[in-house]
């Protein structure tokens, strides 16, 4: 579901009026659109445009196309604005229910490192750890379970504290604190902060995911390694090895014996030396998604469609690619990636068009094109800002041209002609 229907079913008001709307309400807030209903089946505040805006943004941030950092520190600026907070904190819980990282909005670096060591988790910190429920509190001091604050703390009174929460179980909270303009958080303000907090377990969890899998993989890997060296190079290093030990010997008795001996040593080393070249490149985990091109850009859509609030619509030829080397194939995915990438990033789109077909189209080539924002297609590019670059050297390492078309607000399309497999 769309971020545009979400705003349609979200920003018209509270009130649900028929299963259909209740349906699609249910799945903004599956998405972490918008607030939960209530057993009336409406739901007391609605999210207006600029927290539709603030929660779609930080939907793009948590589609792995940033750094799980750069998403958390992302959210936590995002809803320190919107409720009016003059300091937010997002803290993620390990074991044993300790904080073991601390993203903060409204502080210095200065002042960060001034207060000392990460909070432990205690006080009213450690009430919404334990209670896995929020809490607006209008001053902090003379609520019963405050512990205080450390030495070089600036001053707080009102707090609001949400729980982020994952399968049941908390993985994180929220901790807003100083209400600008009131003397406490709001109910609106609360759901708005529960809403944000969906997507920051979606983050942390995601985060903690791909360490668990990397981790499971790199053993894995290891020992099909170490298992495939075995069996195959290393046997044949020792064949080798046991082939040239009585060459010694031979040399006095036989000397045609040895030169054969040596000769077939070199050879059988040579083999190996070609067996090894070929087991290096195979490692390279890119090397695995360039053999059929067509099917790559399929996956790589599918993925990116699910992971993200933007319509994909493919116009894939399914005997496109079968001229392009694996090789090739690898650098072409990568454009895909990170034209993709760039869609969700930094145009803001909400429709990407996907085109790929073979020489004997007359639309043949690699289309990525996107309705968002749009930019000076002819202007410099701001440092940091390396994913053009980086396609065009991809398309140019493999003897393919790279074009781009933009302009501000018409959207762009990045435009690949292949080589011919002459060329390649």
């Amino acid at each position: 579901m769309g971020v545009d229907r979400c705003r349609s079913a979200l920003t018209g008001g509270p009130e649900v009026q028929n299963q259909s709307q209740a349906a699609d309400w249910d799945r903004c807030y599956a998405r972490g659109m918008a607030p939960p209903r209530n057993s009336e089946g409406t739901s007391t505040e609605s999210l207006d445009a600029a927290a539709l805006n603030a929660v779609d943004e930080a939907a793009r941030a948590i589609a792995g196309l940033l750094d799980v950092d750069e998403a958390l520190q992302l959210i936590v600026e995002r809803v320190r604005a919107l409720v009016g907070a003059e300091y937010a904190a997002l803290g993620i819980v390990g074991t044993e229910d300790r904080i073991e990282r601390f993203i903060t909005s409204g502080m210095t670096p200065h002042e960060r490192e001034a207060i000392g060591p990460l909070p432990r988790g205690r006080g009213l910190l450690g009430l919404i750890i334990r209670e896995e429920r929020s809490y607006r509190i209008p001053n902090i001091a003379a609520h019963e379970d405050s512990s205080g604050f450390p030495a070089n703390h600036p001053p707080m009174t009102s707090f609001l504290g949400v729980p982020v929460m994952s399968r049941g179980r908390s993985v994180g909270n929220f901790y807003l604190t100083n209400k600008t303009g009131g003397a406490e958080f709001t109910p609106k303000d609360q759901r708005l902060v529960e809403v944000f907090a969906l997507h920051a377990a979606i983050a942390i969890e995601n985060a903690r995911l791909h360490q668990q899998v990397a981790g499971y993989a790199i053993v894995q890997e290891r020992d099909r390694i170490g298992r495939d060296l075995h069996d195959g190079i290393i046997q044949s290093l020792y064949a080798v090895s046991l082939s040239l030990e009585d060459v010694p010997e031979l040399m006095a008795v036989s000397p045609s014996d040895a030169e054969g001996r040596v000769d077939a040593a070199i050879d059988s080393l040579q083999d190996s030396i070609r067996e090894l070249r070929n087991f290096i490149y195979g490692l390279r985990p890119e090397t695995l998604n360039g053999a059929d091109v067509a099917a790559g850009i399929v996956g790589l859509a599918e993925q990116f469609g699910y992971n993200t609030l933007v319509d994909v619509e493919l116009d894939i030829d399914a005997d496109a690619g079968r001229d392009v080397s694996p090789e090739h194939g690898v650098e072409l995915l990568q454009v895909v990636r990170e034209a993709l990438s760039n869609a969700a990033r930094h145009a803001r789109a909400r429709h990407v068009v996907v085109s790929f077909h073979g020489a004997a189209d007359a639309r043949a080539g690699l289309v990525v094109a996107d309705d968002g924002i749009g930019f000076d297609a002819s202007a410099p590019v701001p440092a940091g800002h390396d994913g053009l670059g980086n396609m065009r050297a991809r398309a140019e390492a493999i003897g393919a041209t790279l074009r781009v078309e933009s302009a501000t607000g018409q959207g762009t399309r990045i435009i690949v002609g292949l080589p011919s497999r002459a060329d390649a």
